[in-house]
C-alpha cells in the first residue's frame, strides 16, 4: 500500500515524569527511550531537552550532552533537534541554539519564527548554509499562508520543503481527529512539500495511519499522547511505536527505507 518514514517524539517541551512515570527527561533516560523506540521501529528522533529543574530548555550543552548520550546508546538513528519556544524562548534564542549547533535536522515553527521576520530570515538562510534540515511545524491556515509568502519573497529558501502537519492541540485540549488532514493537504497542495503527521490524544494513531495512507509520514509519542486509543495509559513510548508499526502493517503499509 505505502511506504513511510516513523519518527519517536518521547518528551516534548511540557509533560513531566508526573504525567508518566516512563517519559524520558535527562540524556540518559533519553538515550535509553530512542535505542527502545529504534529497536520498535522508530528511524528518527525528535529531541527536546531539559535544565535541572526539569523545564524545556535551548541550550546548546545539554542539546550536545543529549546528543552524545543518544549517538553511544543507538547508532543509525537520525535525531532532530526542536527550537520549540514553549513560552520560553523569543527568536534569538531560536537562532542562537541553530548557530551554536548547525545540527543536522531541527524542527521549526513558523508561528514563532513570525515574531521577528528578520531574524527569521537569518535563521532559514543559516539552516541552509549548514545543511540543517528545517521541518516546518504548521499548526494551521495562518502558518500555511506564512510558509506560502516566505517562500514567495524569499525568507525560506525554495528547497526547504519538509513540514509537519499538527493535529489537535496541547493547551486548551483539542482531542486530533483524522478528518482534521484533508484541511492541511488541501491548504498545502500547490507548496509541493515533504510532509509529517503528530497528533494529540488517544486518536493518535488513528490520524497516524491516514497520514501514511495518504502519503505522509508519521510521528509519535509522549509528546503529543501516553494513551491508548481506548483511553488508558500506553506501557511506555516504544510500546507505542510497535503498537503503531504492528497497525501500519496490517493495514498494508511498510517502513520506507533510509
Amino acid at each position: 500500500m505505502a511506504e513511510y518514514r516513523l519518527m519517536a517524539a518521547p518528551n516534548g517541551a511540557r509533560r513531566g515524569r508526573g504525567d508518566h512515570p516512563q517519559l524520558p527527561v535527562t540524556p540518559q533516560q533519553t538515550a535509553r527511550t530512542a535505542a527502545a523506540c529504534f529497536a520498535a521501529g522508530a528511524q528518527a528522533l525528535h529531541l527536546h531537552v531539559r535544565d535541572d529543574e526539569g523545564r524545556h530548555s535551548l541550550d546548546a550543552g545539554r542539546y550536545r550532552e543529549a546528543l552524545d548520550a543518544v549517538r553511544e546508546s543507538v547508532t543509525g538513528m537520525a535525531v532532530q533537534i526542536t527550537t520549540e519556544s514553549a513560552g520560553l524562548y523569543d527568536v534569538a534564542d531560536q537562532l542562537a541554539c541553530l548557530e551554536a549547533l548547525r545540527p543536522a535536522a531541527a524542527s521549526v515553527s513558523v508561528r514563532e519564527m513570525a515574531r521577528d521576520p528578520q531574524l527569521a530570515a537569518r535563521a532559514y538562510a543559516l539552516s541552509l548554509e549548514a545543511g540543517t534540515q528545517v521541518q516546518h511545524i504548521l499548526y494551521g491556515p495562518d502558518c500555511i499562508a506564512r510558509l506560502r509568502a516566505w517562500y514567495q519573497d524569499g525568507t525560506v529558501p525554495s528547497t526547504l520543503r519538509d513540514a509537519i502537519f499538527v493535529l489537535g492541540k496541547y493547551n486548551p485540549p483539542v482531542l486530533a481527529q483524522p478528518e482534521g488532514l484533508a484541511a492541511f493537504r488541501d491548504a498545502t497542495a500547490d507548496l509541493r512539500l515533504g510532509w509529517t503527521v503528530c497528533a494529540f490524544g488517544r486518536h493518535e494513531r488513528a490520524c497516524l495511519l491516514a497520514a501514511v495512507a495518504a502519503g505522509g509520514n508519521a510521528r509519535i509519542g509522549f509528546e503529543n499522547n501516553i494513551e491508548t486509543p481506548e483511553g488508558g495509559l500506553l506501557a511506555d513510548n516504544a510500546a507505542s511505536v510497535a503498537a503503531f508499526v504492528q497497525a501500519a502493517r496490517d493495514a498494508g503499509h511498510s517502513l520506507k527505507e533510509c
